[in-house]
């Protein structure tokens, strides 16, 4: 890591959102350590935490020496890690952006005795909650204009996701088929990605979505499209995911919760919104495609019975 720091370091958060992405893609004129910009990417996804937690807190959770924290300060340009940590309360002072990740910190503290099977469903709710403000907190309404306006216009759009985030995947493409033509699963032709990739042309979308631990070959299909000239849009979890650098727009969505593996929750709120802005934009191209839709599924039903 070179040891000149920042020489103006950043005073809001977004401002250190937008130097954690501009680190994770070589644009920020200097570099991190995997790690260091690992930590720095989930300090910012979760100001309210950072700003209310020790040092010694902050490094347990990350599982690094708080010196670690006071070294990332000091290369970002502050003075300190007390100088560091005044953005982010600044940032979560009488923000109500933040107020229901407050309720949520609350009531996940209490545990109720009785119904215990009913707590279970009422802990996610809260936590799947929780993720959805966490994202709303991260929104940038550019990348969400420009991620709208290449889904309403581009040729053909492609949307890849393995494991958990197939099921998302096969959703997006669904619901984004109800409003326009040519969307389709990456690998859905069954000849694998790569050959998917082939027939691509420059200008078209590819939507990949993971979260930690990220599958290496999404983030592989989100190079080779990068480089092939296609647009790629991200859905993830954090500023030091692999599938951000080769991203035209990406999107961080939490996914903390009692759940025994990723929670899905907030992924699916986040993609019924975008899709919603698509809708919007394609205007009555959507509303006649939905129309349409509607025709062929009574005349359908019209013969079957």
């Amino acid at each position: 890591m070179p040891e000149d720091p920042v020489a103006e370091p950043p005073r809001t958060i977004e401002d250190l959102r937008a130097l954690a992405l501009s680190v994770g893609r070589d644009e920020a004129g200097f570099s991190l350590g995997s790690k260091a910009h690992d930590v720095f990417a989930k300090l910012v996804e979760a100001p309210e935490q950072s700003a209310v937690r020790s040092i010694s807190e902050l490094a347990n959770q990350f599982g690094i020496n708080p010196s670690t924290l006071t070294r990332l300060a000091k290369r970002l340009g502050f003075e300190g890690f007390s100088d560091f940590q005044a953005v982010f309360r600044k940032a979560i002072a009488n923000d109500q952006q933040y107020f229901y990740s407050r309720q949520a910190g609350r009531l996940l503290a209490t545990r109720s005795v009785d119904n215990a099977e009913v707590e279970v469903f009422e802990r996610l709710a809260r936590e799947t909650a929780a993720n959805v403000d966490g994202f709303l907190g991260q929104l940038d309404g550019v990348s969400l204009q420009g991620a709208t306006r290449l889904l309403a216009n581009a040729r053909r759009v492609r949307v890849h996701g393995v494991r958990q985030f197939h099921s998302l995947a096969s959703f997006l493409t669904y619901c984004l088929g109800m409003v326009r033509s040519d969307v389709a699963l990456l690998d859905a032709p069954r000849l694998g990605v790569a050959e998917a990739l082939s027939q691509l042309d420059p200008g078209d979308v590819v939507i990949v979505a993971s979260c930690a631990p990220y599958t290496r070959s999404v983030a592989e299909v989100a190079r080779i499209a990068s480089a092939n000239g296609q647009a790629v849009i991200a859905i993830t979890d954090s500023r030091s995911s692999p599938l951000v650098p080769p991203a035209a727009h990406a999107f961080f969505i939490p996914h903390t919760s009692s759940f025994y593996s990723n929670s899905m929750g907030a992924y699916v709120v986040f993609c019924e919104a975008l899709l919603n802005l698509v809708a919007r934009e394609l205007g009555d191209k959507a509303l006649n495609s939905l129309a349409g839709r509607e025709r062929l599924i009574a005349e359908m039903n019209i013969e079957v019975g």
